[in-house]
């Protein structure tokens, strides 16, 4: 009949278990490839799901390259992405993993397709059945892909697809109508399966059940209507059992064409009598060795070991029975030999127990015991334990009879048994697998063929195979019989089995085995792979018969025939590097260390190589070195002059790198997405990599032990060029990384080190480069090399770039990739900072190294990341937090809450304030928060705001309450403040300002400075400023918004004896760049006075995606070619560092005019500030603490107007008065002898004196040491001392004070009179009783607040009295207080309750709060 049989010339088999092992149909398809690959070799095509997410950590699957690359690269251009290589099992075959993540945006349309085409009901699948609908998807997709790359037509074809999950791949190839056969093969119903699975009686009634009423019931419609329309539309559906067949006849709409049976593959069992009995004894002895060593009793050589596997259903797989039975035999009166019985089923665990493990190794307690060989995630829900616990099963000494739960997969390195289940399944006597719901069966099945007699049931699909295929006696198995009401009979089955097996002889013992071996046969696969053969056949008749051209179907390609062309010339790029003279070696590693850029010595020196080449490069002693001539490098080597200005140079740079070697603890990592450190290296924005590109050279001035992280973009900072109208012009410029100071990281064999994060479908490598800021390293990822396919290459272009799902990568890698660069560099930061929420992903990557490397559960381990972590935010408004769709970030980290041991919602509430909620974005800013034991603005004022934008997490505090703090900015002194005032505060501010460690006072120096000095040093920074502007102006390749004759007038106009006042700044909308203009005349009026003259000038760009702030830049240079304002309003273009720089040393003024509170800190001002500038600003940002009277100006703190529009008004005419009569009287005020102005002399040492002392990164970091680095790593350290003993213990506490809290009842509680007169005598009394349970008193906090209400309604506190315990009984705690108000008034009096524990850093960390 075989040769009737209509085969197929080609086979895809699609699972989600190929190269993914969940259960038993991993290994029914892995064995029965290996039967087909001498059939059909390559043309059996396995398609599994890529969900492992990384390459190298699956086990099972090994890519190759090159195999079917063309079709893999014509695939990719419809949007598939597959990883194509080998199954590692026995045979090798070929598999295609699938990257179905990536239609996870789409879901909506394909699942409304198929509701459209075939009635497939979706609406109630949740994402595990929408994932599974897309792997079918693309599964089909691929199908198709490939026939209609490789096939003709001809070929004779057949899909089979395994389960519910693949049935939406029938669908589509129907869809399709390509002539390929289908074959829908299901393992268990979805409604049978949750029938079993809820303790329903399944099989004596039924009938009686209503298929999709019961889908209704268990939430499973759109399983079961996936799983009917599959079967329905399949041209053969089959499946494994006759068991399961009664199902499907019943629950689904159409009958079994098939029952395929399971079969087993012999290569898996030892090939050699001798190899058999090396295993086994090896077997036995690991097997004794560990139950003695869990038991604390020597195990004897001939005790029996029982065991049971497979997955964790404690009814369907027959556990219950298996323990009962056991419990049963040890309960009797039964005295044959020990019997040690093993239950092998994984289970969710934190690792190896420790103490076990380490006297499995001879170091730990001989006196130590355990059942559980791991530790289990929820011992006290566990089901097994807690049976055991029922039962009195605990191992005592002096029973024969013991029991241990393996909760691990026994994959070879598990830690105790460190064998694979096979390798330990071949040492046992006996197996039990007393199933109640079995479709097949391979457990039983596996034990028979390794010669181990077991016992299963007539529920079983092999149970029933045995009662029907083998006709003989068969001691090597039992079958028992099992229904819905026979549990005790099978228990006691059970319990004879053991008893039998125990008291059999040696001579007994081998027939039985022998006989397991036998059975073990009529399942292997050359016997049951006839019943796949005749689907298969039957299905290519079916598809035959449906098909009325089956010979044309496939339409081919065209044949295209071109003429050859002769091939271009094969240039080969040769690299010519420089070659210094010997004596002048140091230049190249000076001008690869960024200290040169904020060391006037250092770049003076570059200045004199060449001062023309110096000016024209930007100050860039990278092109400096490379474009002078190795003749004038010698010339120089011959100067005495320039080699003693040399060897002076390196000196000072060599001691200061000395000390590098001196930093202590505590080491801290830097996570920030920009760095904006000079203009040579273009990998900053704004005022978030200024800012981040200043503390990393202060923490080099102050040896501060951190290393930073970023990216290195291959476009960076792009170059502003304004039109003719004033249109703002994005020029990119690509980066030559060799032309940069950075340099390749390379491993001790020179290879260039990488870091890798997971992406759908493939894996992203990113290249380290290391850029030397001072003593500080900062590492840069880059992913534009030929590693990565073109759409990641562009992951490191843009800083800020692309769409929503670039943003997404860029941050995973900064974040993940990230900390994945530090290991790979060694390092291990005690504390991680994260500079943004950008760089939040750390967080996720940290607790997976805790939880996969140190065996931490996630409360654990997120015990440590929180204590190691910072949080800084710089955004003032809720809509400038990242945020993304849920559907976006399962795409790229669905596999995630697997690595973590929790479920997806978990990980979602880490970054969402309600975590099922799947309409609310994922913040960046809160998962940051989250994982962060502190968060901080960046002033005191924007630490306000972000207690209200942080507020809703943390629902039972009011805003001020809650631990969100601040560090007020600053910037690096020695950046941003001109060589002519570093020459002048060297001799003032004392010998101690030269090492960074100094008294702040030390700015008073400047007190002692002449006006004389002060004056012309002010005067010169302007001229040296103007001539800079007009050098700008004069460049037409960004300078197109002024004619030539417009700049040629503006160029006759700027004076340098004009008060001169300067904005320049990112332009966004909400920092009103154009406040200025809301009154031209006004204006006219103020910088045409003829006696008090005002220059203005403005600089800055806008993000090119932002339309409105382009609109700002083009209204000022509108209006600064009107004729009354032409050179006296000045847009610069081209805004970079260079530019800042001259502008905030040579303007007067710094005019800064935010909506309030939106400027979060605004440091421009504070780099003015460091050169004397006097500051005019909204007191919002730093200015509220920086401004001190007779140093600055402001506008008021509070809001006159809710009208923005009136509020605008009021703040220009303010500005407008003030110029007129304070800021221009004062700067005009010239005493006609001495030429110089006073008063505005006076200012200026008030401004260096009182404001700029404040205002540095060296307070900044400072800050940041004392408030959060050095106790954070303190505590760290304290968490994770003695094997994590503390972070264990704040863990277990909370998840017992949670498991408690809804359960505390509240027995009393007197609250305050309504009216209360104040009296020394008469304190307010207040008493709460409370019935906390098992938890103690001391874990309770109680108090009670006294608020009052703003004008805006807002509550603030103004008193807490924290109530005492004053009796204890049973559980029931009396709380009681005493209050005396401070002051009389209408108060609102509230009452809480808090859970309480020293241990905690902070009451948020544990947000818990009950109001009475």
């Amino acid at each position: 009949m075989a040769n009737d049989l209509n085969k197929p010339d080609y086979l895809f088999e699609v699972s989600w278990e190929v190269c993914n092992k969940v259960g038993g149909i991993y290994t029914v398809i892995a064995t029965k490839s290996l039967y087909l690959k001498s059939q059909l070799k390559r043309h059996h095509i396995l398609i599994g799901p890529d969900v492992w997410m990384d390459t190298d950590a699956n086990p099972d699957f090994q890519e190759d390259p090159q195999l079917w690359q063309d079709w893999k690269s014509e695939a990719a251009k419809s949007g598939i992405r597959m990883r194509i290589g080998r199954w590692n099992v026995p045979g090798s075959p070929v598999a295609i993993l699938v990257d179905f993540k990536q239609f996870l945006t789409d879901t909506d349309r394909i699942l409304a397709k198929y509701w459209e085409k075939f009635g497939v009901d979706s609406i109630t699948g949740n994402w595990d059945y929408k994932e599974s609908v897309l792997f079918g998807y693309v599964a089909g997709k691929v199908i198709e892909s490939y026939y209609r790359f490789y096939l003709t037509g001809a070929e004779k074809v057949v899909a089979q697809f395994h389960e519910w999950q693949t049935g939406s791949g029938i669908l589509y190839l129907k869809q399709c109508g390509l002539p390929v056969a289908t074959v829908f093969t299901t393992h268990a119903t979805v409604v049978g399966r949750c029938l079993a699975g809820n303790n329903l009686p399944l099989y004596d009634g039924m009938e009686s059940y209503d298929g999709n009423e019961k889908a209704r019931q268990f939430n499973v419609t759109a399983l079961h209507s996936l799983e009917s329309k599959s079967a329905e539309n399949s041209d053969i559906f089959t499946t494994v059992s006759e068991i399961t067949a009664r199902e499907c006849n019943h629950f689904l709409p159409r009958q079994v064409d098939v029952v395929t049976p399971n079969g087993f593959e012999n290569s898996f069992t030892p090939a050699t009598e001798e190899e058999y009995k090396e295993k086994r004894a090896a077997a036995r002895l690991k097997l004794r060795e560990v139950a003695a060593a869990m038991s604390g009793k020597p195990v004897s050589e001939d005790a029996i070991l029982v065991g049971i596997g497979g997955r964790y259903e404690y009814r369907n797989k027959g556990i219950d029975v298996f323990i009962d039975a056991v419990n049963k035999v040890r309960t009797s009166d039964f005295r044959g030999k020990e019997i040690h019985a093993f239950i092998m089923i994984p289970s969710g665990h934190n690792g190896a127990d420790r103490d076990l493990v380490a006297k499995l190794e001879g170091k730990g307690s001989a006196d130590y015991t355990t059942q559980v060989s791991h530790y289990l995630m929820n011992p006290e829900y566990d089901r097994i334990t807690g049976r055991f616990r029922e039962l009195g099963i605990a191992n005592a000494a002096d029973s024969n009879i013991k029991v241990y739960f393996i909760p691990s997969y026994l994959n070879g390195n598990d830690g105790v048994f460190n064998m694979k289940y096979y390798d330990l399944l071949i040492g046992l006597d006996l197996t039990l697998f007393p199933s109640y719901y079995e479709p097949w069966g391979y457990t039983p099945l596996e034990s028979l063929a390794f010669r181990v007699p077991t016992l299963t049931t007539s529920l079983a699909g092999f149970g029933m195979w045995v009662q029907t295929h083998y006709n003989k006696e068969h001691p090597g198995i039992t079958v028992v019989e099992r229904n819905d009401s026979n549990y005790q009979d099978v228990v006691e089955a059970a319990a004879n089995r053991i008893r039998e097996i125990a008291l059999v002889t040696d001579e007994q013992r081998q027939e039985y085995m022998d006989n397991a071996k036998e059975v073990s046969t009529i399942a292997l696969w050359e016997n049951q792979i006839q019943y796949y053969q005749q689907a298969y056949s039957q299905a290519i008749e079916k598809m035959k018969a449906a098909m009325d051209n089956y010979s044309q179907i496939a339409e081919k390609p065209i044949m295209k025939y071109e003429k050859i062309q002769v091939s271009s010339p094969s240039w080969k790029s040769v690299m010519v590097t420089r070659r210094l003279p010997e004596a002048l070696q140091g230049l190249e590693v000076l001008s690869k260390n960024l200290w040169w850029c904020w060391n006037e010595s250092a770049k003076a020196l570059f200045k004199s190589i060449d001062p023309t080449v110096w000016h024209k490069s930007g100050h860039n002693p990278l092109v400096v070195l490379d474009t002078v001539s190795i003749k004038r490098f010698k010339e120089l080597a011959r100067d005495a002059a320039f080699v003693g200005q040399y060897q002076s140079v390196m000196a000072e740079f060599d001691a200061y790198m000395a000390l590098k070697k001196e930093r202590k603890d505590p080491s801290i990592g830097y996570f920030c997405m920009e760095y904006g450190l000079d203009p040579s290296l273009c990998i900053y924005s704004g005022g978030l990599g200024i800012l981040a590109g200043d503390y990393l050279k202060e923490t080099s001035d102050m040896n501060v032990n951190l290393v930073a992280v970023g990216l290195l973009y291959r476009y960076g900072y792009f170059t502003q060029v304004l039109s003719a109208q004033g249109d703002q012009v994005a020029k990119y410029d690509a980066q030559n990384f060799f032309k940069i100071p950075a340099e390749p990281v390379m491993d001790k064999d020179g290879n260039w080190v990488t870091t890798s994060v997971a992406f759908p479908g493939r894996t992203i490598t990113a290249r380290l480069w290391k850029v030397a800021v001072g003593r500080t390293d900062l590492y840069l990822m880059d992913t534009d090399y030929e590693a990565n396919i073109d759409e990641d290459r562009q992951v490191t272009y843009h800083l800020y770039g692309g769409d929503w799902e670039n943003r997404l990568k860029q941050e995973l890698l900064l974040g993940v990739g990230g900390v994945r660069a530090l290991r790979a560099l060694g390092l291990n930061p005690q504390v991680y900072h994260c500079n943004e929420g950008h760089a939040a992903f750390i967080g996720l990557e940290r607790l997976r190294e805790y939880i996969q490397n140190d065996n931490l559960d996630f409360p654990e381990a997120l015990e440590v990341v929180r204590a190691s972590s910072l949080f800084t935010t710089h955004t003032p408004v809720p809509a400038g937090h990242d945020a993304f769709d849920e559907g976006l970030l399962r795409k790229y980290i669905g596999h995630y809450p697997q690595r973590l041991k929790i479920d997806w919602e978990t990980m979602m509430g880490l970054g969402k304030i309600n975590g099922a909620d799947v309409n609310e974005k994922f913040s960046m800013s809160i998962l940051a928060a989250n994982i962060s034991q502190n968060v901080n603005g960046v002033s005191m004022l924007h630490g306000k705001v972000s207690q209200d934008i942080f507020s809703n997490m943390y629902p039972g505090y009011l805003p001020e309450e809650l631990h969100v703090s601040y560090v007020t900015n600053g910037v690096h002194y020695p950046t941003w403040t001109a060589k002519e005032w570093k020459a002048i505060h060297a001799k003032v501010f004392g010998p101690e300002f030269q090492t960074h460690h100094y008294d702040k006072k030390c700015f008073e120096g400047i007190y002692k400075v002449s006006d004389a000095d002060i004056w012309n040093t002010r005067k010169t920074l302007k001229k040296t400023l103007i001539d800079a502007v007009k050098e700008k102006l004069s460049d037409p390749a960004i300078s197109n918004h002024y004619s030539p004759s417009q700049v040629v007038t503006i160029k006759e106009t700027l004076r340098d004896d004009v008060l001169t006042i300067g904005f320049a700044r990112r332009f966004a909308t909400y920092k009103r760049a154009t406040l200025l203009f809301s009154d031209l005349d006004r204006l006219d009026a103020i910088v045409n006075n003829p006696e008090m003259p005002v220059q203005f000038f403005f600089a800055g760009k806008a993000h090119p995606a932002d339309k409105a702030g382009q609109d700002l830049i083009r209204q000022i240079v509108e209006i600064s070619k009107q004729d009354r304002f032409i050179g006296k309003i000045v847009f610069i273009p081209g805004y970079d560092i260079s530019l800042a720089k001259r502008l905030v040393q040579g303007v007067d003024v710094w005019l800064n005019n935010p909506t309030r509170p939106q400027e979060a800190s605004g440091t421009s001002g504070e780099k003015a500030a460091m050169n004397g500038v006097m500051h005019f600003s909204v007191l919002d940002g730093w200015w509220v603490e920086g401004y001190k009277p007779g140093a600055g100006w402001a506008l008021p703190l509070e809001r006159t107007y809710d009208d923005q529009g009136y509020q605008n008004e009021l703040d220009a005419a303010t500005i407008y008065t003030t110029i007129e009569n304070e800021i221009a009287p004062l700067y005009y005020d010239i005493d006609k002898t001495t030429g110089r102005a006073e008063g505005w002399i006076e200012c200026v040492r008030n401004t260096v004196a009182q404001v700029a002392c404040n205002f540095t990164t060296n307070r900044m970091l400072t800050d940041y040491v004392n408030q959060y680095y050095a106790p954070q790593s303190v505590r760290v350290g304290s968490l994770v001392a003695d094997n994590y003993k503390v972070a264990r213990e704040i863990a277990a506490w909370k998840k017992h004070v949670r498991k408690e809290w809804n359960d505390i009842a509240v027995v009393s509680y007197t609250q305050p009179d309504s009216a209360y007169e104040l009296s020394p005598s008469k304190e307010l009394k207040a008493e709460v009783v409370l019935n906390i349970g098992s938890l103690n008193p001391e874990d309770i906090g109680v108090e009670m607040l006294f608020a009052t209400s703003d004008k805006k309604g807002k509550l603030h506190i103004q008193n807490k009295t924290d109530f005492q315990v004053v009796e204890v009984h049973d559980g029931v705690v009396k709380y009681q207080a005493s209050i005396l108000p401070e002051r009389t008034g209408m108060y609102q009096v509230a009452t809480r309750i808090y859970p309480k524990n020293p241990l905690l850093p902070h009451r948020q960390d544990f947000g818990l709060v009950r109001w009475l």
